[in-house]
């Protein structure tokens, strides 16, 4: 497993993990734009460019298991105060492989980075492409550390008819490494459709995202 974000997300794509030993791992931010932690079994991962002893000593006074500290509202809400980050929700953290093969939907890429999804997806992620097909949109693009994400959105109306799966599958079949993706706990229609499409769960994440 690598002593950097990058190095332990590449590990953790391939089913290698930090120990199981209920410690904090503290490592430097990849890029100025994300900070944050990541909760596997049993270990967190806290990126940042803070002091590692304010993150150790902060998660010292939480007052709660030890094992769930640094997801810890209080935590989160020290962190954001200390940095000036603001913070929406804790992911589910979700991974897949590269998949061969076609995509089964007809995917439009949209080239205009006037879009409004383009627009959106470029505030949290690089190299953004996104493609339309049929009432969904697919988007990829590089997140926390460079790793590859993908986020998809279908019509209401279109619902619970597989498109959504089939462009999880697709954003494999584009990919040349492995995809990950961030669900809300709560949608639980979103995870099933990326399950279903072959992505597993590796942990959580809280992300921290500057001002």
């Amino acid at each position: 497993m690598g002593d950097t974000l990058r190095g332990i997300l590449d590990s953790a794509a391939r089913g290698v993990f930090p120990p199981p030993d209920g410690s904090t791992t503290v490592v430097p931010q990849h890029a100025h734009r994300d900070a944050g932690v990541l909760a596997f079994t049993a270990h967190s991962v806290v990126f940042t460019d803070e002091d590692p002893r304010w993150v150790r000593e902060t998660l010292a006074r939480v007052g709660c298991d030890a094992l769930a500290a640094a997801v810890n509202p209080r935590f989160l809400a020290a962190f954001m105060d200390r940095t000036g980050r603001s913070h929406d929700t804790v992911d589910l953290l979700l991974a897949a492989a590269p998949a061969p093969g076609r995509p089964a939907v007809d995917l439009a890429e949209i080239g205009d980075p006037g879009h409004p999804r383009v627009v959106r997806a470029r505030r949290h992620r690089d190299d953004v492409r996104v493609w339309a097909a049929g009432g969904g949109v697919l988007v990829l693009g590089r997140g926390v550390a460079g790793r590859l994400e993908a986020s998809v959105e279908v019509d209401e109306g279109l619902r619970h008819r597989g498109l959504g799966r089939a462009l999880a599958a697709a954003a494999r079949q584009l990919a040349g490494e492995p995809v990950w993706v961030q669900v809300a706990p709560g949608n639980a229609r979103g995870l099933r459709a990326f399950q279903a499409a072959g992505y597993r769960p590796v942990g959580a994440e809280a992300l921290l995202t500057a001002p």
